[in-house]
C-alpha cells in the first residue's frame, strides 16, 4: 500500500492530582476549549471533553504523526500551566501523573461521546475509582491497586 492510513480515536481520561476538586463550573468551559485547541493544533481533533470536579474525559482522533504519549503530554503541562494563572486558588493546580487510554470503535462513538457528556449525572452515584475501575475492567486491563492512584 502506498499510503499510511489510520483512525484511532481515543477515550481519555485522567484526574487532578490526589482528587482534589480544582475544575468547578467557572473554569469548565474554558479548560474543555483551552484543551480542544491544543488538540487542534496537534491536529488530532476532540469529539467530546467534559469534566466533573477531580477529573475529564477526553474523546478525540489522534493524527497518526503524533504519540499518545506526547499528546497526552502537550494537553496536561499546556493545560496546567494554563489554569494555574486563572487565579490564587488554581495556582497549586496539577493533574496526576498517569492516565487511561482506551480505543474506541467506530461503531462505539456515539455511545462514549453520549457518556462523556452525561459525566455530572453519571458522578452523582459512581466515584472517579469507581468508575476507572469499571471502564479497566470493561477493557480488559489488569491493574494494581497500589499503583492506580495518586
Amino acid at each position: 500500500m502506498p499510503q499510511s492510513l489510520s483512525k484511532n480515536t481515543l477515550h481519555l481520561v485522567f484526574s487532578t492530582k490526589n482528587r482534589h476538586p480544582f475544575i468547578s463550573d467557572e473554569v469548565r468551559p474554558e479548560l474543555h476549549a483551552y484543551i480542544a485547541t491544543v488538540l487542534k493544533n496537534l491536529k488530532s481533533p476532540a469529539i467530546t471533553i467534559n469534566s466533573v470536579d477531580d477529573h475529564i474525559h477526553i474523546l478525540f482522533i489522534l493524527h497518526p504523526t503524533v504519540s499518545l504519549s506526547s499528546a497526552i503530554e502537550d494537553i496536561k503541562k499546556s493545560s496546567s500551566k494554563w489554569i494555574k494563572q486563572k487565579s490564587t486558588p488554581l495556582s497549586k493546580f496539577s493533574w496526576q501523573s498517569g492516565y487511561g487510554a482506551f480505543a474506541v470503535s467506530e461503531s462505539n462513538i456515539d455511545q462514549v461521546t453520549t457518556y462523556i457528556e452525561n459525566q455530572q449525572d453519571h458522578h452523582r452515584t459512581k466515584s472517579f475509582q469507581e468508575e476507572l475501575r469499571m471502564i479497566l475492567t470493561k477493557h480488559h486491563i489488569a491493574f494494581d491497586e497500589r499503583y492506580l492512584w495518586d
